[in-house]
């Protein structure tokens, strides 16, 4: 969809119909919590500014000019960025269980997305739009570290809603600007459910999975997860645009989880 949307335009809309989604659930929580919000304020704003509207704002500039496959490529070294920042900012070991696993579940990663002949990364054709993506991806990474800033007696519920809320408010004068250059949302059946499909998905639920997931177990392992992005893309290609399922799909797959799977038991080795 992205000739069909402008992406600022398609980042606004997507986080203003988050917003109003989940404001009926999160409404008393964040009455409830708005004398912890105030306390925390600019540090709140940083991660609504870094999680809601930087990052997939990024993504979409990205991919006016590149490709889903680069996207995916460069978004798979989150785990690699995630790593060295959480070191730098807070002094985050880094042990040799984690690089381990992260080298198999990219290795993963790169067998799928290059139809297990991992040569072809040297034939990838990289332009403007893959600088775009690689921002995106250390916006995120970013993001992820700083999610301990969350006080923990703030409701996830009220977290949510405020950093979706401020998100949208930040780039409503980037959608306004990019609006008055000549380039609106033209609405159609098509663009609707776009926009709803990644309010819905990819927004409310998913950043309430992912902040609660980093909460439990910390963005060093949750990085890992992010690889299963181009397992579940094969499931669903194979599933619902009828593609054939291949070997290198498997193997990839398995790689994946092998690196998942070494993360989880370092977890749980280090709470037994």
């Amino acid at each position: 969809m992205h000739e069909a949307i402008p992406p600022i335009g398609l980042a606004f809309w997507r986080w203003a119909l988050a917003s109003a989604l989940v404001l009926p659930f999160v409404w008393r929580p964040l009455l409830a919590g708005w004398s912890v919000l105030r306390e925390h304020f600019a540090k709140m704003l940083v991660l609504a500014l870094l999680g809601v509207s930087g990052f997939n704002t990024f993504v979409y500039l990205g991919l006016q000019t590149t490709t889903a496959t680069n996207s995916v490529l460069i978004q798979s070294t989150l785990p690699l960025l995630i790593l060295p920042l959480n070191w730098l900012l807070f002094r985050a070991t880094v042990g040799g269980r984690d690089m381990i696993s992260i080298a198999l579940s990219l290795a993963g990663v790169f067998f799928i997305m290059t139809a297990g002949e991992p040569w072809r990364l040297a034939e990838v054709d990289w332009n403007r739009g893959d600088f775009w993506v690689f921002g995106a991806a250390l916006i995120w990474a970013l993001y992820s570290v700083l999610l301990r800033w969350r006080p923990p007696e703030l409701d996830p519920r009220a977290f949510l809603g405020f950093t979706l809320a401020a998100g949208c408010l930040i780039l409503l004068p980037f959608y306004i600007a990019e609006t008055l250059a000549g380039m609106p949302v033209h609405w159609n059946p098509s663009v609707v459910l776009t926009v709803a499909y990644v309010a819905v998905f990819p927004s409310a639920l998913a950043y309430l999975f992912w902040n609660r997931g980093v909460a439990a177990i910390g963005a060093n392992a949750a990085g890992h997860f992010i690889h299963l992005m181009p397992v579940f893309g094969s499931i669903m290609a194979v599933t619902f645009l009828g593609e054939r399922f291949a070997w290198f799909h498997a193997v990839g797959a398995v790689l994946v989880a092998t690196g998942i799977w070494l993360t989880i038991q370092r977890k749980a080795d280090s709470n037994s």
